[in-house]
Parts: structure tokens; sequence; C-alpha cells
């Protein structure tokens, strides 16, 4: 039995949404109620973030995502997954491929990434110097840098989305600290396995995000079997944020295919 936490909501096919890091599922708010109306809406916190517990012991996220999927006794589902979410939902595709009918991405390639730019480089950066000196509020500002991308401030961004993302990401990091291990166990060869995913895969990415994530997704929908990637102009890491009406049609466009 899964010990994370998730919603379960509607009912009809299944359909699974997968926040990014250090976010939680209330990032797929303006996403539920209206999926829900067709669907059934499964979102889970990933482990250490959010409502789900902080690792133990050595574990991958795709694995517990697939134990919450039989623990549900539900899939196969579609996945879909905004940054490491979309991550998890690759790595499940090629993990427990029995478990996924279709994979949507926002913003991610595989969980291995094939290359960083500067800008999200120099993101990481000021994260990790806040992290090491146990500045959260600091922590928290620079990772919510990623919903504006490197061509944009927050001051540009609609400020509620912007306290949503602070609110959420504070909820994860309160519950980590620099010096803990990182128990999480790599997912090997994905790019080289890619290939084999056969489900259809959709990539709905912001327009002006960071190069190597539009890259990473668009490299990802070209090595697939079925592939291809979309772009919701205006927005950056979080287009379901930003642009609810834009996304929530492109996404249900897509699932009407499948």
């Amino acid at each position: 039995m899964s010990n994370l936490f998730w919603l379960d909501t509607g009912t009809g096919q299944p359909l699974v949404l997968l926040h990014g890091g250090f976010l939680d599922h209330r990032m797929w708010g303006d996403q539920i109620p209206t999926l829900a109306a067709r669907y059934r809406v499964i979102a889970p916190d990933a482990r250490g973030h959010g409502r789900s517990p902080n690792a133990t012991e050595s574990f991958r996220h795709t694995d517990d995502l697939a134990a919450l999927l039989r623990h549900l006794d539900t899939g196969p589902a579609v996945l879909v997954g905004v940054s490491m979410g979309g991550s998890i939902a690759v790595d499940t595709a090629l993990e427990h491929p029995e478990l996924v009918s279709a994979v949507v991405v926002s913003g991610a390639g595989t969980s291995e990434p094939s290359f960083i730019d500067p800008w999200t480089t120099r993101t990481w950066t000021a994260w990790h110097a806040a992290m090491a000196d146990g500045d959260l509020d600091a922590a928290v500002e620079a990772f919510t840098l990623f919903a504006a991308g490197p061509h944009r401030s927050l001051d540009d961004l609609d400020p509620k989305v912007v306290d949503r993302l602070r609110e959420m990401t504070l909820s994860t990091l309160s519950k980590h600290t620099a010096d803990e291990p990182d128990l999480r166990i790599p997912v090997r060869d994905t790019w080289d396995r890619a290939a084999k995913i056969d489900v259809p895969m959709l990539a709905i990415n912001g327009a002006i995000d960071s190069p190597d994530h539009l890259g990473m997704a668009v490299r990802l929908t070209n090595t697939v079997a079925n592939g291809h990637a979309i772009s919701i102009d205006g927005t950056a890491h979080y287009p379901n944020m930003e642009i609810p009406d834009v996304f929530n049609e492109t996404l249900e466009d897509f699932l009407l295919t499948l």
C-alpha cells in the first residue's frame, strides 16, 4: 500500500497529474475540477513533497507512482507531468509500461538532463547557496524564478500564480535541510531506451521557458514512436498555471484522440 498523499476524484479513464519539483498537487488546482468532469483524476504528492512523507530509505519516484496505481487498482493511465512530474511520467513509461496508456510532459525530457542552460545553472546555484545558508526565504525565491524563465522577472507574472508557487515551495522546502542525504535512486539509460516508448506522447511547453527545458521536451517527442510538441505563447515553466484555459483545452484535445 502506498503511503503517499493523493487526491482521487471523478470517474472514467484514469488521468494522473504529476507536479513539479518542490511543489505539490495544488499546482493542478486549475485542472482538477475541469478534468474530473470527464476523467478519474489522481493527483499525488511525490515523496518528500507537500503532504507526503520524506524518504527514510532509498527509493525511486517511478516505483512510488507504480505502487500507488496498483494500490488504487487502476491503469493503464494517462500520465501528465510538469518538470519533475514529466520526468516521472517518462520513467514510468520505461519502468512500468503496463501502467501507462499515454504521456503528456511540460518542460521536461527524461529524468536524466541532456544539457543544462547557463540560466538554469545560475538559478540552481542561487538555490543551493540559499539552502546551505539556511535562508529559506531566499531559497524559495530562487526556485520560484523558474516560473518566470530567463526572459522575464517574477513581476511580469500574475501575482496570484507567484504566491501559489511560493506557498507550495515553502511547504516542501520546510520539510528538508541542505545536509540531508539524497535517497533517490536514478533511473538509468533513459535516453537510450526512450525510443522504445510506443504510447502517444505530447509535450505542452511554455514558449518562453529556458532552452534546456524546451530542448529536452522536443528531443523526447522526436525520439519516441508517437510524439509531438505544442507551445503556449506567453508562458514559461508552468503553462498550466499561467494560462490554464489554453493548457486545459490543449490537453483535452489530445485526450480525445486516445
